[in-house]
């Protein structure tokens, strides 16, 4: 199934909505049935029938299938943030008693979930450096239940080998999950490499546009069948039918708006590797990226977010870069249409009790020219 036919026709049977090109949103919270009998069969399934939008919806059933058909996995769910597919997830394989090995310094509330909410319930994690396939097994226990991966993650992008952790998995009957929003189905398929669980927040490069909050996870038709029918249905995180069609058009761009994106943040990166005032790029695909080979193995490209170490430790040389720069909006989140500019010392207050180094500011390169950003950081340097 190419890329092409995924995207604009998977899922679409235009004929039955009166053969308008762009589907459309089915706003209805609920669906009728002509007999009792008929309800009952429906209910009896209602993962693969229309009963009420909090499990299925015909708008969510088209991207449904696209999610999955790009994941390269057999089904998917849709939800309302990506952190309701990452908890979801993470919640529908774990019980009391169990333990999860995670890699350091996940997304601050997959963090929150596993190392404060979660051992409420009896769930305990251990956090390591992913890198080395011996810190898994020596991280092994007898009530180990799952791996949580996020690679690259979205700051300091280090990666895990995801084949060799897939095979460490399945040789100790743990389910794999993957927060894969980086790449994007795009640049990185893990299920192809054994990962049993893909999770994204579809926010980003999904949308596109900035203008809507999602989720969802991708995995075999076994898997998704058991969490729809259990957690899904129970936590009721669902999506809009509105913002599902927004996630519909942002599919149809993916393609190109990723391939701009990453383009013009390799001409970005060229610029600021040999820049006097910067330290250090921290980039997948960064020419000294201590895992380069890895990341060449196992995703086809690098995307638009990457992290730059100033040549200062002053705090307010920091935020007067930061400030100055007028092309970048200073804010969260990344994978818009806009630029955007987020440092390290807008959320840690102690630079000596900083996790990671307090002058690392991250960069999501948007659509806009390589040699408009350019000039910009060139010019907000000067402050340095």
């Amino acid at each position: 199934m190419n890329l092409s036919y995924i995207i604009n026709r998977l899922g679409e049977d235009n004929e039955n909505y009166y053969n308008a090109v762009a589907p459309p949103i089915i706003q209805t919270s609920n669906f009728s049935y002509k007999t009792v009998s008929d309800l009952r069969l429906a209910i009896n399934d209602e993962k693969n029938n229309l009963i009420y939008s909090r499990g299925n919806n015909p708008t969510l059933d088209i991207l449904v299938k696209k999610l999955a058909a790009l994941e390269k996995a057999e089904d998917a769910i849709v939800f309302a943030s990506g952190m309701a597919a990452i908890s979801t997830a993470i919640i529908a394989n774990v019980a009391a008693g169990d333990h999860v090995i995670c890699v350091q310094k996940p997304y601050s509330w997959t963090n929150k979930l596993l190392s404060s909410l979660l051992p409420r319930f009896g769930v305990e994690c251990s956090f390591i450096n992913g890198g080395e396939i011996s810190n898994y097994q020596q991280s092994l226990k007898p009530n180990t239940k799952l791996i949580y991966l996020e690679s690259p993650n979205t700051f300091t992008f280090e990666l895990q080998d995801l084949k060799a952790v897939a095979a460490f998995a399945k040789q100790n009957n743990l389910i794999t999950i993957i927060d894969n929003s980086y790449s994007t189905p795009l640049f990185q398929n893990p299920i192809e490499f054994g990962i049993d669980i893909v999770v994204h927040s579809a926010t980003k490069y999904i949308g596109g546009h900035s203008d809507t909050v999602a989720g969802f996870l991708c995995s075999s038709k076994e898997i998704v069948e058991r969490i729809f029918k259990n957690e899904f249905l129970t936590f009721g995180g669902i999506i809009s039918p509105f913002n599902a069609w927004l996630l519909l058009r942002g599919l149809r761009t993916l393609p190109i708006r990723m391939e701009k994106i990453a383009k013009t943040t390799s001409i970005v990166i060229n610029f600021l590797e040999n820049h006097p005032k910067i330290e250090k790029v921290i980039y997948p695909f960064s020419r000294d990226f201590p895992q380069l080979e890895l990341a060449e193995f196992q995703m086809k490209c690098g995307s638009g977010m990457l992290t730059v170490l100033l040549k200062t430790n002053e705090i307010p040389k920091i935020e007067s870069f930061c400030n100055a720069l007028k092309c970048f909006y200073i804010a969260v989140s990344w994978g818009g249409y806009e630029s955007l500019v987020f440092p390290v010392c807008s959320f840690v207050n102690d630079k000596e009790e900083s996790p990671i180094p307090f002058n690392l500011v991250r960069f999501s390169i948007g659509l806009e020219e390589p040699e408009e950003l350019i000039q910009d950081i060139e010019n907000a340097l000067k402050v340095l």
